[in-house]
């Protein structure tokens, strides 16, 4: 195994846990040797900067509480995802771990691995409850259990190059509605311009486009019922309206030549090369498409600007309702008091803050937000806050094979492969199998 120390003086301190599995990587918490309650932490972060913010949280905590050692073990993302089963039902396991919201988190829930938090944020009056945002606490609970601590969120909307939308004429804050929205496509279009760049070679950032739109369209109550197996499931007129709406959009032809096989990096790098107006993407866009821009700098943060997922009239959901990633630490069964004390420290609003402050997040803790000082992450940040429901992305929420052809199908309803009807089918079809 390798041991990644970031500081001489804790090296003496730290203490190793042994691994399951050959490949797994070890960054050892700063404890003291005297320690008597030994907190294992599994996660899969990469970056030196984020962990060594970590390791900074979690020394703060060790001061405050001598006899615990906070230990940090690291895998990386594809091992983590395979070797997270096995793991989960060894002698090392870990206190708790990274995960995501939806259906992989409901999946690991069901294993009989872990353990729900609800007392621990119920407990005091619901204070610790109380202390992440409501959206990020129900998009961690099933059969009203939460089965996960908050950490971080994610959100997905429309950035496009200021420079652009001015030389078409195009103004973002007109475009409140998806009729809006298409006119805007079209005029871009008449101008000669690209009006999105799209990811098509891998699907899934197609499924944003149909996602939304099924929110915007049947909102929170019949995306619900559908993943319930309730009513007319995935074949409700307000789905395959969205799909209808996605439909119309793919009839403009809105994306850039070649799209069907564009790479996300090589979607990002279209919009980074000023060569698609727009791009329905992550909060860290500005960011990443940067990293994937042929000159490697991009459009310059002055240069971009972001617009909500507008509204559909006539539709059920709100343009308040969001869709992004929702992140969290799972607990394992055999985790100590101890360790959710030191997760409950963890994402307190102070340190969120402080994790915001460094790009590591947008913080689920009530009042962090301000840590968020890059415009248009802050712009993301207060569009999060207030959400009135935040949907964890359709393909991970739906679980793997479901997922897949959620994606595939999105795909080929906008490139005029598939009806909606069909598309809602499919759908129907796959999650039918899977129950």
């Amino acid at each position: 195994m390798t041991y990644i120390r970031t500081n001489a003086a804790l090296r003496a301190k730290r203490i190793a846990f042994l691994a399951a599995a050959a490949g797994i990587s070890v960054i050892l918490g700063a404890g003291a040797a005297s320690a008597t309650t030994v907190v294992k932490w599994l996660h899969l972060e990469l970056d030196p900067t984020y962990v060594a913010k970590w390791e900074e949280i979690a020394k703060a905590y060790e001061e405050k509480h001598p006899d615990v050692d906070i230990q940090m073990q690291f895998l990386e993302n594809e091992a983590f995802k395979a070797k997270l089963p096995t793991l989960l039902q060894s002698d090392d396991i870990p206190d708790f771990f990274f995960s995501w919201g939806g259906g992989v988190l409901k999946q690991q829930s069901e294993t009989g691995a872990l353990q729900d938090v609800t007392a621990a944020l119920d407990a005091d009056g619901g204070k610790l409850r109380n202390a992440f945002s409501a959206a990020s606490v129900s998009g961690l609970t099933f059969d009203g259990k939460v089965w996960a601590m908050p950490y971080k969120v994610g959100l997905v909307s429309f950035f496009y190059n200021k420079e652009i939308f001015a030389k078409a004429g195009v103004k973002a804050e007109d475009i409140k509605t998806w009729a809006n929205f298409l006119d805007a496509v079209k005029k871009l279009k008449d101008a000669g311009i690209v009006p999105i760049a799209g990811g098509g070679g891998e699907k899934w950032p197609i499924h944003f486009y149909w996602s939304y739109l099924v929110m915007r369209e049947g909102g929170e109550k019949v995306f619900d019922a559908a993943k319930k197996g309730e009513g007319e499931g995935f074949l409700d007129p307000a789905i395959i309206k969205a799909g209808e709406d996605l439909a119309e959009l793919g009839k403009i032809e809105p994306f850039q030549p070649g799209y069907l096989g564009a790479t996300w990096p090589q979607t990002l790098g279209v919009f980074g090369d000023g060569k698609a107006a727009m791009i329905l993407g992550f909060e860290n866009t500005e960011a990443n498409q940067r990293k994937n821009a042929g000159d490697g700098k991009g459009l310059s943060p002055e240069n971009i600007g972001r617009f909500d997922f507008p509204a559909v009239e006539g539709g059920a959901g709100k343009v308040t309702d969001t869709l992004g990633g929702l992140n969290g630490w799972a607990v394992t069964k055999k985790a100590s008091k101890e360790a959710i004390d030191f997760l409950a420290f963890l994402t307190n609003a102070e340190n969120e803050r402080s994790m915001a402050k460094a790009a590591m997040l947008l913080p689920v803790a009530v009042g962090a937000d301000d840590g968020v000082t890059n415009s248009l992450l802050a712009q993301s940040a207060k569009q999060l806050a207030a959400s009135t429901w935040h949907q964890n992305y359709f393909d991970q929420d739906l679980g793997a094979a479901v997922g897949r052809v959620v994606n595939d199908v999105s795909v080929e309803i906008v490139s005029g492969q598939m009806s909606s009807q069909d598309g809602a089918q499919q759908i129907q079809d796959a999650f039918e199998l899977e129950q």
